[in-house]
């Protein structure tokens, strides 16, 4: 009984400290962001508040925070409240079952670097990230207004294509580890990394989430210059900012770290750092899939809602059954 309660208390304070360190991260994931697109578009970006406006992501929290919550006649107003929780807090559930690293000794006691590792840890993860996607068709049908049921709508479209092809892409690393267990697929890639074969199923991965957390080329779901803002307009103050928390960067921020742990080894890498090197390679690897996003998202164009379904059903899904075949061959051959 003792024990029960001693690893019931250290895994609250360990849970505690992955969303509080997951909320401080997303806060200055904005600051990143707003620099990037600043030197994109030849301008400084943040720059008054603090030293190179590191303290602009408070500012802007603060803002948020104080702003005057309203809430439009006609809507529903459970689900209208219930919504921006609904994209909220599965984003943040899929950090349970993330490894950032191997257990390590601190003055006699083993520190476990991530909250649960589950033998089906992927697949919660993908249930999580599909519950996200009821946040925002609520939110749609709730405002009671046009622009945000049809932004809820096209989100709905655009996943229900996505996620097939998601789920499809990882299924090389599942054959190749034998395990849903994502310390156990890490742990699998000690030698050769499995973006070698997957090349095509990493590619899919991509694309999904890019879709998934509604980054350029495919936030057909807000289209300012078509809905206002799509499914989110009717939103002020906190419940409006969740939304882009959420999707922009704890989500992105989460699926980067699963595909780094599919295709890129994880924390796998030289110990020439000593003992974090496993921290300073997984989050190297995660920093430089978060850029890609990024660049991605201040580069291109918008796609239009036909052509990002047909590019789903189209390309995205044969694409990943082909990556599914040419593993099945890997294996047969190498083992």
């Amino acid at each position: 009984m003792k024990e029960l309660i001693i690893t019931s208390i250290a895994l609250g304070i360990k849970s505690l400290v992955f969303i509080i360190g997951m909320f401080l991260l997303a806060a200055y994931l904005t600051w990143v962001e707003r620099k990037f697109a600043g030197h994109v578009q030849q301008r400084p970006g943040p720059l008054h508040v603090g030293w190179h406006g590191l303290l602009q992501p408070i500012a802007d929290a603060l803002k948020v925070l104080t702003k005057e919550d309203i809430v439009p006649e006609g809507v529903d107003k459970f689900l209208f409240y219930l919504a921006s929780l609904m994209a909220f807090v599965p984003a943040i559930l899929i950090l349970a079952v993330v490894p950032f690293g191997e257990p390590i000794n601190i003055f006699g006691y083993e520190i476990k670097p991530y909250i649960t590792d589950l033998n089906v840890g992927l697949i919660l993860a993908l249930a999580f990230g599909s519950i996200s996607v009821y946040g925002v068709i609520f939110a749609g049908w709730a405002s009671n207004s046009k622009y945000p049921m049809i932004g809820g709508l096209r989100k709905a479209a655009v996943l229900i294509g996505y996620e097939v092809a998601l789920g499809f892409a990882m299924v090389g690393p599942i054959m190749q580890a034998g395990t849903f267990s994502l310390k156990g697929i890490v742990e699998a890639q000690q030698g050769l990394w499995f973006i070698i074969p997957n090349i095509l199923g990493f590619i899919v991965i991509l694309f999904a989430i890019l879709a998934e957390t509604g980054r350029t080329p495919f936030d057909v779901q807000e289209a300012e210059a078509e809905l206002v803002s799509g499914y989110n307009t009717e939103y002020s103050a906190m419940k409006f900012g969740l939304f882009p928390l959420a999707e922009w960067y704890i989500a992105t921020f989460v699926l980067s770290a699963i595909a780094v742990i599919l295709f890129f080894g994880g924390w796998n890498g030289p110990h020439i750092f000593g003992p974090i090197s496993p921290f300073i390679w997984f989050f190297l690897k995660l920093a430089m899939m978060f850029m890609f996003f990024l660049w991605v998202h201040w580069t291109l164009p918008r796609y239009r809602v036909d052509q990002i379904t047909e590019i789903a059903w189209k390309v995205m899904l044969p694409l990943s059954l082909i990556n599914i075949f040419i593993v099945a061959i890997w294996i047969i051959i190498f083992g």
